[in-house]
């Protein structure tokens, strides 16, 4: 399957990041730490040209603690001050405020130079459910923008201003009209980055199954409660020389996914899978290494 997403209001976000860019600081950039290179969006590269760059590599609760180090030292090496963090999470607002305020030193220096206080402008962005909106509310304080776990809820520009003069733009997530790869869109499906209304769910959770078996082998059928017997039985049963295929059956039948006639419920299985995948519950997982 080939696994695309671009609706029209992101066009008009990219537009809008265009405008108001130029008075920007700094660009502040959530990836996601389980897929560090397919979050990326290209095109915020060329909009950033020239302005200070932070790089968060955000949900880093959800990834492999091991990768994360390797991946921050990955951009590091590429010249991008990065962090691996849980935006949400208590002490990950210290590091990036620390991390801010050593960027844009020069700037602030300039400004009081001039006997002004210290103004900052820093521009949010990143792929859709990166966490954009929990990261400022978390350095705000409160709730200043919407958040919820879906991709595409933020829609237009809002500045928020922070008690240390810092203002950050929030900015809807975008993902860019063409990837590269089939494999950036898989990876940027299982996190949830895309509307899953317009997904085939199950061969997304066989694509996931496929994955954690050959990074994080036993993972699944220790989550689930299946053994490897049992996901060979299932493959005979469905006449399939897939393993993903016998997992998914193990695991709908130890999670009573089950429909009329004693039959797996693939699509059920599927959501259930791939919503605790996102979640977090069966274990912390990076699937892009660097």
């Amino acid at each position: 399957m080939d696994y695309q997403w671009y609706p029209g209001h992101m066009t008009k976000a990219i537009r809008m990041m265009r405008e108001q860019i130029a008075p920007a600081d700094l660009v502040i950039e959530l990836a996601d730490a389980r897929i560090p290179l397919s979050s990326r969006n290209p095109d915020i590269d060329a909009l950033s040209e020239g302005k200070k760059r932070l790089l968060i590599l955000n949900k880093a609760d959800l990834a492999d603690e091991a990768e994360n180090k390797r991946w921050e030292q990955y951009f590091r090496e590429k010249g991008l001050e990065t962090l691996a963090c849980n935006t949400a999470a208590q002490g990950a607002e210290k590091r990036i405020r620390e991390a801010i305020r050593r960027l844009t030193k020069e700037k602030a220096e300039r400004d009081r130079a001039k006997g002004m206080n210290a103004q900052i402008r820093a521009m949010v962005c990143g792929i859709p459910n990166a966490g954009k909106s929990t990261f400022i509310n978390r350095l705000a304080g409160s709730a200043v923008t919407k958040t919820e776990n879906r991709p595409g809820v933020t829609r237009g520009k809002q500045w928020i201003s922070l008690p240390d003069g810092v203002k950050l733009l929030d900015t809807p997530g975008v993902l860019w009209p063409k990837f590269d790869d089939k494999v950036t869109g898989e990876h940027l499906a299982l996190i949830g980055s895309m509307n899953d209304v317009n997904l085939d769910m199950e061969t997304l959770a066989l694509k996931a199954i496929d994955l954690l078996e050959e990074l994080y082998p036993g993972a699944l059928s220790s989550f689930y409660g299946y053994t490897e017997e049992e996901a060979r039985e299932r493959m005979e049963e469905e006449q399939t020389e897939l393993k993903s295929v016998g997992i998914l059956s193990a695991i709908a039948a130890h999670r009573g996914c089950i429909r009329r006639g004693a039959l797996p419920d693939y699509e059920k299985a599927a959501v259930m899978l791939l919503t605790d995948f996102r979640g977090g519950r069966i274990g912390r997982f990076t699937i892009e290494r660097a």
